[in-house]
């Protein structure tokens, strides 16, 4: 959601200078540098001017950490609370500095970015508000920090504009095609959450995305899937997987996207069951290679009979949902979807602990937790790998058939071809029945194999057989 910030501690005084420095550019008489934004579908430059490092702030509305923040609770609430104090920019320039995937860890793009500025300078100017926070360069401010610069080159938005404006600024920039650095994944589905919540149409931010209205009905699914997993995954305690823990299973949410979708149409509660499971492998951190295994009916034919004890949910009794005041109860999920949710929520929930670093949480649970997370681990790599077995099995056995249909279609093609070449007199006819004899060797190959351990061929098999024995003895 769009949210208003105060103004940053000595707003105005910072203001006054920007004016002073903006007069000082227009007076000058020279050539005068100007950054173009797209605002209310316009084109608007705005005039570049040198400010000093120092009085500007991190935006802490930007899209491009707004996932990144939950990696530290703790500094994510004082953020909340106080964005311009010290610790709080001092946070935000820590996750400009980190891998979006990992933000325990530097991103090397960082200091690619950082070598760049101290070898050639700024390229490209910033943008800022009248109150000196960054909308655009909120990276670059802080490696420019880091190499000892005093300040940075900046466009000025107009006075008048509100947080809405500034956020629509900042993403029409970061959407642009000659942008340098990608919003990560999560932060690019917060981003188009925000915009619908201001009202605008799924057509229209697909547009301003850069994506068909399909694409943005599919992640807007993903991102509250993802939502949905990470309320589940709160223990008692209130520790619960982040926004940030999702950032590198882009492909794997898409894919399971379009098998849900698919599967839904004939059966929902199977879909449901396939969602549940393709997350909690997902969770449990298996490869996309490996969670394709993960299809209709896998709970049953494989999961349930790799599982421990202590996970196996898969006896789960029919839920009942009391209708509120009538009195009476109907059917709720089926007992395949409670007993994948079940589990998944297992699953998530120790993930949660695991990976928490809050000091609340003891050392036994997160014992516990990493137990059961290890027995769910080899479970599903047991089911996972009977499937994939299987999955080769019926590749094999439909290989022969397919490679026939697709000697009939090249066949048919071959008859097309065949009669235009005579049309046009331009067959060689020698060529021709060089390769009908190659056809001849292959089909005699063919006919012999075919004929090996088939009792009682069908139809199709006899034919060739026979076929085969009426050439050769003729």
């Amino acid at each position: 959601m769009l949210r208003e910030f105060a103004p940053p501690p000595r707003a105005a005084e910072f203001s006054e200078l920007i004016k002073k420095r903006l007069e000082e550019v227009r007076a000058s008489g020279g050539t005068r540098e100007t950054v173009t934004i797209d605002w209310n579908e316009q084109r608007v430059p705005v005039e570049v001017i040198d400010l000093p490092l120092a009085g500007l702030y991190f935006n802490p509305g930007t899209h491009r950490i707004r996932a990144q923040r939950s990696h530290n609770p703790e500094r994510d609430e004082a953020l909340d609370k106080d964005p311009w104090s010290v610790e709080s920019q001092e946070y935000l320039k820590f996750l400009l500095q980190a891998e979006p995937k990992d933000p325990s860890r530097r991103d090397p793009d960082f200091d690619k970015l950082k070598d760049s500025l101290k070898q050639f300078g700024q390229n490209d100017p910033g943008l800022i508000t009248h109150q000196g926070i960054l909308v655009n360069g909120n990276t670059r401010a802080a490696a420019l920090r880091e190499i000892g610069a005093q300040s940075m080159r900046v466009g000025v938005l107009p006075e008048s504009f509100t947080w809405a404006d500034i956020n629509a600024v900042e993403l029409s920039l970061q959407l642009r095609k000659d942008h340098r650095r990608e919003y990560s994944y999560i932060n690019r589905l917060l981003a188009m959450e925000e915009q619908a919540a201001l009202g605008r149409t799924p057509e229209a931010i697909a547009k301003e995305f850069r994506i068909k209205p399909a694409t943005y009905h599919q992640e807007r699914w993903i991102l509250s899937t993802i939502q949905d997993m990470i309320e589940r995954s709160r223990s008692g305690g209130g520790v619960a997987l982040r926004l940030v823990d999702f950032e590198d299973d882009q492909e794997k949410l898409k894919e399971l996207h379009r098998a849900y979708e698919k599967l839904a149409a004939a059966d929902p509660d199977q879909a449901e069951v396939l969602k549940e499971v393709r997350m909690a492998a997902i969770t449990l951190g298996f490869a996309k290679t490996d969670v394709r295994h993960i299809e209709e009916g896998f709970q049953d034919r494989y999961l349930g009979r790799t599982l421990p004890e202590n996970l196996n949910t898969l006896a789960a009794e029919e839920e009942a949902v009391a209708v509120p005041g009538l009195g009476v109860s109907v059917p709720g999920a089926s007992a395949p979807v409670s007993a994948a949710r079940a589990l998944n929520d297992q699953i998530l929930r120790a993930k949660a602990a695991v990976l928490s670093t809050d000091p609340a949480v003891p050392d036994s649970e997160k014992s516990s937790a990493q137990i059961l997370f290890d027995d769910a681990h080899r479970a599903f790599d047991a089911a996972i790998d009977a499937a994939g077995r299987d999955a080769r099995v019926r590749k094999r056995k439909q290989m022969a058939p397919a490679r026939l249909a697709d000697a009939c279609a090249d066949i048919d093609q071959c008859v097309v071809d065949l009669v235009q070449a005579r049309a046009t007199r331009s067959l060689d006819e020698e060529a021709f029945d060089e390769a009908v004899l190659k056809l001849r060797d292959s089909l005699r190959k063919l006919a012999q194999q075919a004929g090996r351990g088939m009792p009682h061929p069908g139809d199709g098999v006899s034919w060739l057989i026979d076929a085969a024995a009426t050439e050769i003895s003729g």
